[in-house]
């Protein structure tokens, strides 16, 4: 290298250095608003933590009861019970089962008018989308007990439930996965004389279809752990049970059914995975919300 050409390397070396410098230093003003918002977030954090008694003394005082609680749930008791917690459980499973079949049914058309591919009127479209918001903008707990009120206690009202909620989450997980599919199939499929419905059977099912059995079996899964919370409102199953006899103070009872809990969501979740693999193979599919 020249010696005339050292100060230039080094210019320009200073100078990249000097670039990089000013882009990771972070100005004062921004390290104030920053600090500010760090210490707002952790105010309203203190704040809550006061108004949840969380930091307050009946924490502390329900602290021993707590442990004493979690000591007794060690050894699980109430074996002479467990053809009932089994017929308990399978009544749980059946209902996100039948809850999420017909949820995923009403979901289907429903997300089709929800899409912009699909229903090209925005106004309509629009409107079925808040449709679907309004449905699972309520958790199944609240659901539940407006059946429970409405039909009495059972198994229905947590069925119908977990549908009404899982028409408007599918729904949307669904018409996303319409929205992101390619149109140049169903174009061909009505340049060809097909109709709407043609191009909607044609063009968009199968590309979406391994999208929609994706969501819907994630849905079944995540459903047998809410259906288990549904029967402590009275809509039957294990739920039931488990809040019967935590309100007796059972508590290696209540261990025993957690457990059986656990045991059957593990064997969903397997056998989840083996039909995911099984019918969508190593096919694309959208993320779905843990």
């Amino acid at each position: 290298m020249a010696p005339s050409s050292l100060p230039q390397t080094m210019d320009r070396t200073e100078a990249e250095m000097q670039r990089l410098l000013t882009a990771v230093t972070i100005p004062a003003a921004r390290r104030v608003k920053t600090a500010l918002a760090a210490g707002m977030a952790m105010l309203l954090l203190l704040y809550s933590a006061w108004l949840s008694e969380i930091i307050g003394p009946k924490f502390f005082i329900g602290l021993p009861k707590l442990l004493d609680a979690l000591l007794l749930m060690l050894v699980p008791t109430g074996f002479e019970y467990l053809g009932e917690f089994s017929w308990a459980l399978l009544e749980t499973i059946a209902m996100a089962f039948l809850g999420t079949l017909l949820g995923a049914t009403l979901a289907f058309p429903l997300s089709i008018l929800c899409a912009r591919t699909t229903l090209p009127i925005r106004i309509l479209q629009f409107g079925f989308r808040r449709f679907s918001d309004a449905l699972r903008s309520l958790d199944h707990l609240v659901w539940a007990l407006v059946f429970v009120r409405a039909i009495g206690l059972g198994p229905i009202a947590g069925i119908l439930a977990i549908a009404l909620v899982d028409m408007g989450t599918l729904a949307k997980l669904y018409s996303e996965a319409i929205d992101n599919a390619s149109r140049n199939p169903t174009e061909g499929v009505r340049a060809s004389g097909g109709s709407w419905l043609d191009g909607v059977r044609l063009g968009v099912l199968p590309q979406v279809l391994p999208n929609i059995l994706s969501a819907t079996l994630y849905m079944w899964e995540s459903n047998t752990r809410s259906a288990t919370i549904l029967g402590i409102v009275g809509a039957g199953g294990i739920g039931y049970q488990l809040a019967d006899r935590l309100r007796v103070y059972e508590f290696g009872q209540a261990s025993l059914m957690i457990i059986m809990i656990i045991i059957a969501v593990t064997l969903i979740d397997m056998l989840s995975g083996y039909l995911r693999r099984a019918l969508i193979g190593g096919q694309k599919t959208i993320a779905v919300p843990a």
